[in-house]
């Protein structure tokens, strides 16, 4: 009774094992999952300001990068390139874009039709893809502001300045005002002396 047992036990350890070593050359002969990991999938940003759209893609095979802008503008294909191969740049972006091995691109000089969405595709050579996200936003620098601040600073040093020109005047009248008075003093004081001598 024992033995048949065993043997059963047997032919399923070598079944399971050559299922294993079959499952294991399969998944080692298809292509591995692209992965794609973006660090910083939310982007400010002031006028003029360059940009890195940072991603990091790894795959087995050679892999195609795809990059898209969508605003309420509209969708734009900003680059596509293969790993290796060739590079395709649209001419909207043909001088503002730099790309990079890791699947990654920079922006040169955005301006607020930069800001929205930015899709990146990573497709490997078996159609396998995956997809990444990053949303920009693009701010102006508020020059009224600065403005404004410039002409109350203005403003302010010119009152300082009639106020202190205001001031002297006061200080000088009240010095004039000062010497009359005195010099009145001294001239009838020199004439109760006056009287008083010729009364004596």
């Amino acid at each position: 009774l024992m033995r048949p047992l065993q043997g059963c036990r047997g032919r399923g350890v070598v079944v399971g094992t050559v299922t294993l070593c079959l499952a294991a050359g399969w998944a080692l002969q298809t292509p591995g999952v692209v992965s794609l990991v973006v660090p910083q999938p939310n982007i400010n940003t002031t006028v003029a300001q360059n940009i890195l759209l940072s991603v990091e893609y790894s795959c087995r095979g050679v892999a195609t990068i795809e990059w898209k802008h969508v605003s309420s503008w509209g969708t734009t294909k900003i680059v596509e390139w293969k790993s290796g191969n060739y590079v395709n740049i649209s001419t909207v972006y043909k001088d503002r874009v730099t790309t990079f091995e890791n699947g990654s691109i920079q922006l040169l000089n955005v301006g607020m039709r930069d800001a929205g969405y930015y899709f990146i595709t990573v497709t490997e050579e078996d159609g396998t893809n995956t997809y990444g996200t990053i949303i920009v936003n693009v701010y102006e620098i508020i020059y009224e502001d600065l403005h404004f601040v410039a002409v109350l600073f203005a403003f302010l040093a010119a009152v300082s300045a009639i106020l202190i020109c205001f001031m002297w005047l006061c200080n000088k009248s009240l010095h004039l005002f000062q010497k009359k008075t005195t010099h009145k003093l001294t001239a009838s004081t020199t004439e109760e002396i006056e009287l008083e001598t010729i009364e004596c």
